[in-house]
Order: C-alpha cells, then structure tokens, then sequence
C-alpha cells in the first residue's frame, strides 16, 4: 500500500459522501466536513483491512470515527450530528457483498444448485458479512451519539 493508493481511496470515498450530502439537501456549509468524514471514516477502514483485520473491526473503527466527528462538530457547524455522520458512512456499505449475496439467492430460487455445489455457500458467506457490516456501522454510528448527544430537557 502506497500513498498515493491511499489518497485515491480518501478522494473517492469523500466524493462519495459528497454527492450523498447533495443528494440529502445538507446546509452548505456542512459540504466540507461531509467530503472530509467519508474521505477519514473509509481510509481508517482501508488501512485496517490493509493490517490483515477482518472488514467487521475494520468498518466499527471507520464509522465510529465518523461518528465521534460528527458529535464533536456538530455544534461548531450548527448542525445535528446526522447531518454530518449518515453521508460520511454511506462509502462504507457493503454493496457488493449484498450484491453477491442477492445473485446467490436468485440462483438458489431458479434451480441452479445442481450445477454449482458451492453456492450455498458462497451466498451465506456473503450475507453474512453484509449483516456484519451493516451491524458495525450502526453500532459505530450510535455509540457516539449515545455517549456524547447533547442531552434536552423534558418538558
């Protein structure tokens, strides 16, 4: 792994949570920290799963980041912490995953099971992994505003 491999990954990935936060209508002057959290969040991801960890640890640790910025931004942009977080995570799902696992599925309905043994297999394993995924990111994402929200009164 190279710089300059980590860089593309920064700049795709914040493109990424860019057009996500067009896409949402964020305030304007969100735009800047929605492209650096989903450049941050994914590189913390990348380079875990560079180290040999597997993608569940390596997806926690992104979002979690991506979480904790969130928080801690939030009041200085004037903006909750949603705004700033669910477009810096969205490069982390876990589309091809989900993907495969869904062409696994359509194949096992179809009947082709005859002609590839290892399908099962395969498209649990893959579905699998997107529920692990799908579950890092919401624990990563919640942890933060549970611990750190700015608490309202009851009225």
């Amino acid at each position: 792994m190279n710089i300059v491999q980590i860089l593309l990954e920064a700049f795709w990935s914040g493109i990424a949570a860019l057009g996500f936060a067009l896409l949402f209508n964020v305030p304007r002057r969100t735009l800047f920290a929605c492209f650096l959290f989903g450049a941050m969040g994914n590189t913390v991801k990348f380079m875990i799963l560079h180290f040999g960890i597997n993608i569940g640890f390596a997806t926690l640790s992104g979002a979690a980041l991506v979480g904790f910025l969130g928080v801690g931004f939030s009041k200085k942009l004037y903006a909750p912490p949603p705004v700033l977080s669910i477009p810096g995570i969205i490069p982390m799902i876990p589309g091809t995953f989900a993907y495969k696992a869904m062409i696994g599925i359509l194949k096992i309905a179809t009947g082709k099971l005859q002609t590839d043994p290892d399908l099962i297999r395969f498209t649990v394993l893959n579905g699998t992994q997107t529920m692990i995924i799908l579950i890092a990111i919401s624990i990563g994402i919640a942890i933060p505003n549970l611990l750190f929200a700015r608490k309202k009164p009851v009225v």
